[in-house]
């Protein structure tokens, strides 16, 4: 080996030596420390903090700001429910965090309980981050304090008590975080960012434990040291939500204003938010009005601002509604709706908006659509939701009743008048649905026109022209349309232009039959006579006895409207209207006291002397009605009033749990009447109909079930009578009688119900019985109907013990119960005290008496 080859080997071997050596980590040697750290930085944790840069990256993306709330200082949405350790991870956060574990297990050097590696304390700061941003808090405080603890003259110390105080507000240790932020301040020297970053979270603090003008403070100071533009302008946006939460405009609005001053040197975002924020707290006046206008015009009309029209269109809504310009307001409304970017908050602020200016204006139909369409943009079980759902369900009660008021009082109103009269309102309104359908139809042509013009203007239009019609595919298509419009579908026949109309509409009916015969034809006969008088005429009622129904369903209906607006909007202007209308139009005797007597309460509340006049006319014209006790006794109105609703209704119910259900039909009839117009009326109904049920069967149940679903659509009690019909009521109507069948007979013992003393004794006999034989079984006595009782012994496991027991009870000296029985499977008991067709069983299947 020659001598320049033996040192290069001898070289070599000298470097292997010392890599070998220095990759140890429980050396204290300058070599592996620096070798260590030199790994530790350029190498796995280059890579961890790249992965956690870009997952950071992805998480702000993502996340949307909800700037109709006040902002956290910190973008970053968290879940409410706790995250375990090993739950979703995210992928990028997840990488960051293998390389810290990494870094710490391959490169980490504690040697007599200290850490000689100097990267190792950022590991673990990397390795708090990355747990903090996938919301795994408390494993992320157990990093930060390692470093705390373990790296006490690490330059990373001030950064991991930051970071340690912020994971302690999102673990809900809001005392302990300003108290650590307090130490800091006053023991550690921070740079500007770490000062800005500390108060930033200190103010976070402050607004979680609602003390805003702390926070205000924190984030001002915040504000004057940070060096990131984009939090400066975040600081300044929530400060100045904070002054308008507080009512303090003119400062919230200096602070929009310091937004605006930085331009693009902060996300565009705020400074649209700042400028729509400011014209909501402008007064305006006539000095500035046509400034602001100017101003926001320009602001709407600027390419940059595109992607935040919905928010500048709302602030322009709520601007001309302010100034009473309503038409302007409500094209805003709907140019913000329609340039939405996916914003559910911004979308129901203005349905409820909206909602809220037809309601005050009386237009309940508009007022309920918007406040569905508040609803789906909302999210559910939220308070808002649930009060925008109680409006919405009160104001379902409303439309109806008032479609019911509408479509009467024009059927009433027409039915009033003579042939000429009746006549020439139809004939009127003929005439304007033909002015409306030419007024489209020329609206469509024109736009069509239009859109030709345009057409023969454009480069394609320019080649087209001069050649023939029918080679030319835009004027053809053109012109075919235009044709239709005008004439319609004409076969291609002689004289085709004078072709009848009506022999088209009935080659028009015959192809909808031909594509439906389930009523396409008469929809397409209906609409072709929409425009004939005498289809109109044919509708109006001719017997008398049909308009006073609907003069009854009109009052019927005006008087539940008077107790909706009374009692669930507190409009007593709206409500007296109501009830003074049933008054004025021969209402039925049982709404004439309640509407007095609600009228008397409106009078009163409002100070109008018709109050004393409502007063004196139920005292002296009902004087011995419930009414007229409680104005001359208020205290009976009190909860304890043993006549009340709810008492009376509590009594009826227990007497339906005793089985007294004619007692119960008899009562709740008289109850109805006495409490017409209470909220507790449907309830009465509804236990009347289940007595009705029970008493009678079947048949009557369901016609009692029918006419409160029918009465009470939008109650409670309707509600789940429908329910019933649809869904339950089938269940019960099966008739036909099991010949076999496992499961539970029974001993039943008929007798007349006049003789209870009868059946008493025997019911006593047979439990005795029971308990003597040592049987599980139980007796009970069952109404059937009127006139007949059954006693009946349950829990027989067959047919044949049933029986045994029957004779055992007749033949043995100590009983001797002859009275007559049967035995019966429970099902078909059901069928019979269900449908009341004890004979049907009888002639059929019943078992014969031993």
């Amino acid at each position: 080996m020659s001598l320049k080859s033996y040192r290069r080997y001898s070289w070599g071997l000298l470097a292997l030596v010392l890599v070998i050596s220095a990759c140890s980590t429980t050396k204290d040697a300058f070599m592996n420390r620096n070798w260590h750290a030199l790994n530790t930085k350029y190498n796995v944790l280059y890579n961890g903090n790249i992965a956690f840069e870009e997952g950071r990256e992805e998480l702000n993306a993502s996340y949307v700001d909800d700037y109709w709330e006040i902002l956290p200082v910190e973008r970053m949405a968290v879940r409410d429910e706790v995250k375990l350790d090993s739950e979703d991870n995210h992928p990028k956060f997840a990488i960051a965090e293998e390389k810290a574990t990494k870094a710490v297990q391959k490169h980490g050097m504690e040697i007599k309980d200290r850490e000689r590696n100097p990267q190792t304390d950022e590991a673990f700061l990397l390795l708090g981050k990355a747990r903090y941003f996938d919301q795994r808090f408390i494993p992320a405080l157990e990093a930060f304090n390692y470093i705390l603890r373990k790296h006490t003259y690490s330059d990373k110390l001030t950064e991991a008590r930051i970071w340690r105080e912020k994971t302690n507000l999102r673990l809900e240790n809001v005392e302990l975080a300003i108290e650590n932020l307090k130490k800091l301040f006053k023991y550690d020297e921070l740079t500007d960012q770490e000062y800005a970053d500390a108060r930033a979270v200190m103010a976070q603090a402050y607004i979680n434990q609602k003390v805003l003008d702390t926070a205000i403070h924190q984030l001002k100071i915040a504000s004057t040291y940070t060096k990131s533009k984009a939090e400066k302008g975040r600081y300044y946006y929530i400060i100045g939500q904070l002054f308008d939460r507080m009512g303090h405009k003119d400062s919230a609005n200096y602070a929009y204003n310091k937004i605006i001053e930085l331009k693009r040197k902060s996300p565009r975002v705020y400074m649209i938010n700042a400028e729509v924020a400011i014209l909501r707290n402008t007064e305006i006046t006539d000095q500035n009005r046509e400034a602001i206008l100017e101003h926001f015009t320009k602001l709407a009309e600027n390419r940059e601002n595109r992607p935040y029209l919905d928010k500048v269109y709302r602030g322009f809504a709520r601007y001309h509604m302010n100034n009473g310009e309503d038409a302007v307001a409500l094209d805003y409304y709907d140019k913000s709706l329609r340039a939405t970017q996916g914003d559910d908050k911004l979308n129901a602020l203005n349905y409820e908006d909206l909602a809220d200016y037809y309601f005050d204006r009386y237009a309940y139909k508009d007022a309920g659509a918007y406040y569905d369409s508040t609803l789906t943009n909302l999210q559910e079980h939220t308070l808002k939701a649930r009060r925008i759902r109680k409006k919405l369900d009160n104001l379902e009660d409303v439309i109806a009743y008032e479609e019911v008021v509408s479509r009467t009082d024009s059927i009433v109103k027409v039915y009033g008048m003579k042939d000429i009269a009746r006549r020439a309102y139809y004939q009127e309104h003929i005439d304007a649905m033909i002015a409306e359908e030419e007024a489209k139809a020329q609206e469509e042509e024109a736009k069509m026109e239009q859109g030709f013009a345009t057409f023969m203007e454009s480069p394609g239009g320019q080649e087209n022209q001069g050649k023939f019609y029918f080679y030319n595919v835009t004027s053809l298509g053109y012109g075919k349309t235009k044709f239709q419009n005008y004439w319609g579908n004409r076969k291609l026949e002689d004289n085709w232009r004078w072709a009848n109309k009506s022999i088209i509409q009935q080659e028009d009916i015959a192809i909808a039959q031909q594509i439906d015969t389930t009523g396409a034809a008469a929809a397409m006969a209906v609409a072709g006579r929409k425009y004939e008088l005498d289809y109109y005429l044919e509708q109006i009622p001719n017997d008398p006895k049909v308009i006073d129904s609907l003069k009854a369903e009109k009052n019927f209906a005006n008087y539940q409207l008077g107790l909706i607006y009374k009692e669930k909007f507190k409009e007593n202007v709206l409500a007296a209207g109501k009830l003074e209308s049933v008054l004025a139009n021969a209402p039925e005797k049982r709404l004439i006291l309640p509407s007095k007597y609600n009228l008397y309460k409106i009078y009163q509340e409002e100070g109008s002397p018709l109050a004393d006049q409502m007063r004196q006319d139920i005292v002296q014209n009902h004087p011995t009605s419930r009414y007229a006790l409680i104005i001359q006794n208020p205290e009976l109105v009190l909860e304890g009033d043993s006549n009340g609703p709810d008492a009376t209704y509590n009594g009826l119910y227990r007497k339906y749990q005793a089985q007294e259900y004619l007692q119960v039909m008899v009562g709740t009839e008289e109850a109805i009447s006495r409490f017409t117009g209470d909220a507790i009326v449907p309830k009465l109904e509804m236990l009347k109909a289940n007595a009705n049920g029970r008493l009678n069967g079947f048949q009557a149940y369901r016609e009692s079930l029918n006419y409160v679903a029918l009465t009470y659509p939008n109650n409670e009690e309707g509600k789940k009578a429908q329910d019933i019909l649809d869904n339950k009521l089938s269940n019960l109507a099966k008739r036909e009688f099991s010949k076999t069948g496992t499961g539970n007979w029974k001993v039943v013992f008929p007798l007349a119900a006049a003789d209870t003393e009868k059946i008493a004794k025997l019911k006593e006999r047979l439990e005795q019985s029971i308990k003597d034989l040592k049987y599980r079984n139980t007796v009970s006595q069952d109404l059937y109907d009127l006139t007949t009782q059954f006693v009946v012994v349950h829990g027989f496991s067959s047919q044949d013990r049933a029986l045994g027991y029957a004779e055992l009870i007749k033949n043995n000296k100590d009983y001797r119960i002859k009275d007559r029985n049967f035995v019966i499977l429970s099902g078909n008991y059901a069928i019979v005290q269900i449908h009341k067709n004890l004979e049907d069983y009888r002639k059929g299947l019943l078992t014969p008496k031993p």
